[in-house]
């Protein structure tokens, strides 16, 4: 046998036999182990020796990874059952806090932390796909009366503007959040007299279905009925449709803005019924910094060809005790062009008391 081809079997045979052998370390001073290099056997015919032979088969090497260090700390027991206990919340802030400590009290036990972490947004990604598939299957099935919620007020006012008067308030708003369509009804009545004369005697009431294009794009639908018989307004019908968009959507604070045309029917009183074409835009934001408060506000401006309307509503809302809360409301119009009157720029403040159901 040629003497290169006996050396490599020498070195396989030997090779072998220190890996069968067991190993004692000392678990104190261990050191990370050389690699082992492999060779590659040599061909099955032939020889080296010949000039016909063809070249040695390159040299294959594996590198092993040193074993871990042994004096290294590992995660604790009391500190993973910590952990544990955080991703129980199914809170990522909570958990967020918990880690953070961790790492910086045992920063050897990094990758057992990570295997938590990610155990733990797995966990929360599945809760939340199971919670979003549950309400989908929730909305689905419910009928057109389920799921309403709203809030009745009634208080009394101080309007200034054409007159100064004490007034009585009376509102309520129903809303629905469905699986495809979004359902809004609401309404508004203010009444006074000041001096035994009327002062204040106006009406709205409005409805709005949604329907949701993507997650915040939405069409919208509009019908709405105004009344005002100081400012001569004998009634006024509003007919819109166009798009909405939510700009910011949480549970803290929601934007959204609302653009289409529309066609208004005026009845003024002592003049004839007039319909005009009009372009309608609008703003609406609701602001929670506690679950105690609540700020909204919902503005709308009207344009037509001789007439600009515009309305306005800002509510502080305050909880008081279970359902009932405690409401301040600044409510403002605007009235560009109304037969035999000047421009007209109404307000009323009220207070009020709200029961949510």
């Amino acid at each position: 046998m040629p003497y290169r081809a006996l050396f490599l079997c020498l070195l396989s045979t030997a090779t072998t036999a220190a890996i069968a052998q067991p190993v004692q370390i000392d678990m104190a001073q261990a050191e990370p182990l050389p690699p082992i290099i492999w060779l590659a056997a040599p061909p099955e015919s032939g020889s080296f020796e010949t000039p016909e032979a063809p070249p040695p088969a390159p040299m294959v090497t594996l590198l092993i990874p040193p074993p871990p260090n042994p004096n290294a700390v590992a995660l604790p027991p009391a500190a993973r059952a910590v952990l544990e206990q955080a991703m129980k919340t199914n809170d990522p802030a909570t958990f967020a806090a918990v880690q953070k400590a961790t790492r910086e009290q045992y920063p050897d036990g990094g990758p057992q932390i990570d295997a938590l972490a990610a155990k733990n947004a797995a966990q929360i990604a599945e809760k939340q796909a199971a919670d979003a598939r549950a309400k989908a299957e929730q909305l689905a099935a419910a009928s057109f009366l389920d799921n309403w919620k709203g809030e009745v007020s009634l208080g009394g006012s101080y309007t200034k503007g054409v007159t100064d008067a004490v007034a009585i308030y009376g509102a309520f708003k129903l809303n629905k959040d469905g699986l495809r369509w979004r359902h809004a009804l609401s309404a508004r009545a203010d009444y006074a007299k000041s001096a035994g004369l009327l002062s204040t005697d106006k009406d709205t009431a409005a409805y709005q279905p949604q329907y949701k294009l993507t997650d915040r794009l939405y069409a919208y639908g509009l019908g709405q009925f105004d009344r005002d018989e100081v400012l001569g307004i004998r009634y006024r019908f509003t007919e819109s449709a166009g798009l909405g968009y939510t700009l910011a959507r949480g549970s803290k604070f929601n934007l959204a803005v609302e653009a289409g045309p529309a066609v208004r029917e005026t009845r003024y009183i002592g003049q004839p019924r007039d319909t005009k074409p009009a372009g309608r835009g609008s703003v609406s934001f609701d602001w929670k910094p506690n679950t105690n408060i609540e700020l909204t506000n919902q503005s709308a401006i009207y344009v037509e060809s001789h007439d600009t309307n515009i309305t306005s509503t800002t509510a502080l809302t305050s909880k008081l005790f279970g359902p009932l809360k405690g409401q301040i409301s600044y409510n403002l119009t605007y009235e560009d062009d109304v037969p035999g009157q000047a421009k007209s720029f109404d307000t009323i403040t009220a207070a009020s008391l709200v029961y949510s159901f």
